[in-house]
């Protein structure tokens, strides 16, 4: 289908951030105006209190719809956007600290109409809100991959993703509540996309930037991160075996392969730390890190990184 004619929904997912996301709707409002026809922002309030309500009514948007979801869990809230957008063709998720980049929706909704496929995924650059220590940088768990137009994708995350909604609605395709408070639901939900025969392809031109608080340039976060990554991404494939015997594999691959990356972590760390080189240290404690949530999920631990108070 050309661009021009499609209807496309733009979703935003916020959390108790109503300063930033007043920031963001009216950049976004005035990208789906110049859509034929127009598009329409839709903001998934995932706040039991709805806190983002007053400032969505307050910039009185025409082209912005406030949707409600109070259950909690990112999985939630992006099922409430597949639900919004389910007379669209089109919906492109992007987070409210994220910030698109020139006529970022045009991009994406063109190059979409240009190359096909289920999903497109592109480019989130990090602005850090201060500099972080050297070992954290040198983890490069803030860099981010570019890659050239049309790469063919096997998983993406949701912070700027655009999805064609015929391909989710014929497959009945969700978001998987179970990793709604662990992280993840996104690179399961595309990888769900490519066992139904659906393309993912990158769009290297259509970048959102995304701020990074200095709380999360520390090296607990960072470590926290790592870990959380190797416990999700065995998460995922257990979720999609099929046998017991395909599951039994995964977690042994997981215990060899967490326990090998352990060792060489803490063997990198501690020559980074004889050395006083950062690279070794900051790659060796991502390794490690990572090596640990593979053997914690492994065991069936799930780690819970957006935990709630209550």
């Amino acid at each position: 289908m050309p661009a021009a004619g499609r209807r496309v929904a733009v979703a935003v997912l916020t959390y108790q951030r109503p300063d930033v996301l007043g920031a963001l709707l009216p950049e976004l409002a005035r990208q789906a105006r110049v859509q034929v026809p127009p598009a329409r922002v839709v903001v998934v309030d995932n706040d039991p209190g709805a806190s983002a309500r007053a400032a969505v009514e307050e910039l009185d948007l025409p082209e912005v719809t406030f949707v409600h979801e109070p259950r909690p869990g990112i999985a939630a809230g992006r099922n409430a956007a597949l639900r919004e957008a389910s007379d669209v063709d089109t919906l492109v998720f992007i987070d409210d600290d994220e910030t698109p980049e020139g006529e970022w929706l045009s991009v994406m909704v063109d190059t979409h109409a240009r190359l096909g496929g289920a999903a497109l995924a592109g480019p989130v650059l990090r602005v850090h809100e201060s500099p972080p220590a050297s070992w954290v940088r040198a983890a490069r768990v803030f860099d981010r991959r570019r890659m050239p137009t049309g790469t063919p994708l096997e998983a993406a995350g949701s912070g700027n993703l655009l999805l064609d909604m015929r391909h989710v609605r014929r497959h009945g395709l969700e978001f998987d509540d179970r990793l709604g408070l662990a992280g993840g639901s996104d690179h399961l939900f595309t990888k769900q996309i490519r066992q139904t025969d659906g393309q993912i392809y990158w769009c290297d031109e259509a970048v959102v930037s995304e701020f990074v608080p200095s709380d999360r340039l520390t090296g607990r976060w960072t470590l926290r991160r790592g870990h959380r990554s190797g416990t999700t991404s065995v998460l995922v494939e257990l979720m999609l075996a099929s046998t017991r015997g395909k599951a039994m594999t995964i977690r042994i691959r997981a215990i060899s392969g967490g326990l090998a990356r352990l060792l060489a972590g803490g063997g990198r760390v501690a020559w980074g730390l004889l050395t006083s080189n950062p690279e070794h240290q900051g790659r060796g404690a991502w390794t490690a890190a990572r090596g640990t949530g593979l053997l914690a999920a492994a065991v069936g631990h799930t780690f819970v990184e957006y935990r709630r108070a209550g």
